[in-house]
């Protein structure tokens, strides 16, 4: 099992908060615990499905055709 916090951060754009909120309903259905912060977005389980995930939020916000930023940090703990 993994977990990361994850902040993305829409650029150029005055519509960051559909962004962000539509990428992250993009995780649901993927077997990923979410917990959304006012900052950051944590998730835990399986690597490969976290591995995924941050892939699926990532180009989730991208698809949106603007700059986008992701800041990730990544643990081998439960916590």
């Amino acid at each position: 099992m993994i977990s990361c916090e994850v902040s993305l951060y829409p650029m150029d754009t005055q519509d960051s908060d559909r962004i962000i909120n539509s990428s992250i309903e993009s995780l649901k259905g993927q077997g990923i615990a979410c917990d959304i912060g006012s900052i950051s977005t944590y998730f835990s389980g399986d690597p490969d499905k976290v591995w995924h995930g941050l892939r699926t939020l990532y180009e989730s916000a991208q698809k949106e055709g603007k700059e986008v930023a992701m800041v990730v940090t990544i643990a081998n703990s439960r916590k």
